[in-house]
């Protein structure tokens, strides 16, 4: 038989802790000294190594960076490097990249196609074909799921 009590001892769980009114996402340290060596993409770009200036730039996305204009300066020398790529260098610069830089390259056309432009729609579309056909639909789950922009 069960004993009736007033005790609350047997409580250890903090409920309040599980409300999502007091969810809390995770704390974000922004990189205030966040640099990429923009000139050495630029040098790669113009030798045409353009595959060693893709993995620069998706080695060092600016996920915890929260100031806009270094997002964007970050993502203009990411299309700058897709646009030098010819159509049929694509597929090998993309199965050249592992399941990590498959998924900033995706994260990156994903925010490409956000705002979209004529000339950077055509380039995306293309990367996205094969980045799934390198990387399957889970690459675009990831992605979608992840709280970190680029």
């Amino acid at each position: 038989m069960s004993k009736a009590s007033n005790s609350t001892k047997f409580r250890q769980v903090n409920v309040d802790e599980f409300n999502e009114d007091n969810f809390q996402d995770e704390q974000l340290e922004e990189t205030d000294n966040y640099s990429i060596n923009e000139s050495e993409v630029n040098e790669l770009i113009t030798v045409k190594k353009l595959d060693e200036a893709l993995k620069i730039v998706l080695d060092h996305p600016p996920v915890n960076v929260k100031d806009k204009r270094v997002k964007e300066k970050v993502f203009s020398m990411f299309l700058k490097v897709l646009s030098c790529y010819k159509s049929s260098d694509v597929e090998r610069a993309v199965k050249s990249l592992d399941s990590a830089r498959l998924d900033v390259l995706m994260k990156y056309i994903y925010r490409g196609f956000e705002d979209a432009t004529e000339n950077s729609s055509a380039i995306l579309l293309t990367f996205h074909e094969k980045v799934v056909a390198v990387g399957g639909l889970g690459c675009i789950v990831r992605v979608l799921t992840d709280r970190k922009k680029v």
